[in-house]
C-alpha cells in the first residue's frame, strides 16, 4: 500500500523533519519533498547526507545534529532558517526503544538512555523552534509519539512517549493564541526496512531477542487488526496533521495502531 501523493500540498512550506535518515522519518521527509515542500532532513547519523543526496533536489537539505542536546536542536532550527529563510512545520520523529526487557532488568543508566533518546529530542526541538514560529506568527508541530505507553518490556520508553503526549497537549494549549498548532500521532508496531544504524549498538543478547519476540506477540494481539502497520500507513496521518487540512486540530494525539489505543 502506497500513500497517495497530494501534489502541491506543502508548496511554499518549509518543513523540518527529525530522525530523517531512515524509517518513518525518511519516508515522511521525502514525501513532503514530493508534495512541494522545502525540507531539512535532520539526523545525528551521517547517512542523512547520503539520503538527501540521493533525492537530487535543491528542495531538500541535510543537517547532522545530536538532538539529545539543546545545542543540537538549536543548530538544526538555525540551519533550516538559514537554508530556506524560515520554518513553517516541525515534525519530531526522533526516538525508539533501545532495549526490550522487563523493567526490573533495566540498569539505571539504561533507563536514563531511553528517556534521553525518546523524550529529550522532542522536548528540546519544540523549545528551539518556537522563536522561529513566533517570528512567522504561525506554525505547526507534529510529534511522533507511540501507542507503547501501554506495552511490555519497555517501561522507560513508554514513560518517554507518555511525556511527549503531555507535552503535545500542554504546549498546544499554551501557543494556540499565537496561531501555532501542536499535534501528535501514536504509531503502533510498524514494518520497516532493516535499520542501517541500529538502536542498540551493543546488539541484543539471546535473552533480549526472546523478550523482543514477546513484544511483537503482545503488539499484534493488542490491536484489532492483528498485524503491524506499514510505513505508508504511518506517513499518511503524520502528513495530514502537518498540512493545512488539519487546521482546526490541535492538542490531539491520534492513535495509528490498528485499534490499540495504548
Amino acid at each position: 500500500m502506497n500513500t497517495p501523493v497530494f501534489e502541491g500540498r506543502f508548496r511554499d512550506k518549509v518543513v523540518v523533519v527529525t530522525g530523517a535518515a531512515q524509517g518513518i522519518g525518511f519516508a515522511v521527509a521525502s514525501r513532503v519533498v514530493s508534495e512541494g515542500g522545502d525540507v531539512l532532513f535532520v539526523d545525528r547519523a551521517e547517512i542523512v547526507r547520503e539520503a538527501v543526496a540521493d533525492l537530487c533536489t535543491e528542495r531538500a537539505a541535510a543537517c547532522v545534529a545530536d538532538l539529545e542536546t539543546h545545542a543540537g536542536a538549536e543548530t538544526a532550527m538555525r540551519h533550516a532558517a538559514d537554508q530556506f529563510g524560515r520554518i513553517d512545520i516541525l515534525i519530531n520523529n526522533v526516538g525508539g526503544a533501545i532495549r526490550m526487557r522487563p523493567y526490573e532488568a533495566f540498569e539505571p543508566g539504561q533507563i536514563e538512555a531511553e528517556i534521553r533518546r525518546s523524550l529529550m529530542p522532542t522536548l528540546y526541538c519544540c523549545h528551539a523552534v518556537l522563536p522561529h514560529l513566533f517570528k512567522r506568527g504561525a506554525g505547526t508541530i507534529v510529534n511522533v509519539s507511540s501507542n507503547a505507553t501501554r506495552g511490555i518490556h519497555r517501561v522507560p520508553y513508554s514513560a518517554a512517549k507518555g511525556g511527549i503526549n503531555a507535552l503535545t497537549q500542554s504546549l498546544a494549549m499554551e501557543v494556540a493564541e499565537r496561531n501555532i498548532r501542536v499535534v501528535a500521532t501514536a504509531p503502533g508496531g510498524t514494518e520497516a526496512p532493516p535499520r542501517r544504524v541500529p538502536r542498540n549498538a551493543e546488539g541484543d543478547t539471546t535473552q533480549e531477542q526472546g523478550w523482543m519476540r514477546d513484544v511483537v506477540t503482545q503488539v499484534k494481539q493488542s490491536n484489532f487488526m492483528k498485524r503491524y502497520g506499514t510505513l505508508s500507513e504511518q506517513v499518511a496521518p503524520i502528513l495530514f496533521l502537518a498540512s493545512d487540512e488539519a487546521s482546526y486540530i490541535t492538542g490531539s494525539v491520534l492513535p495509528v495502531a490498528g485499534g490499540d489505543l495504548g
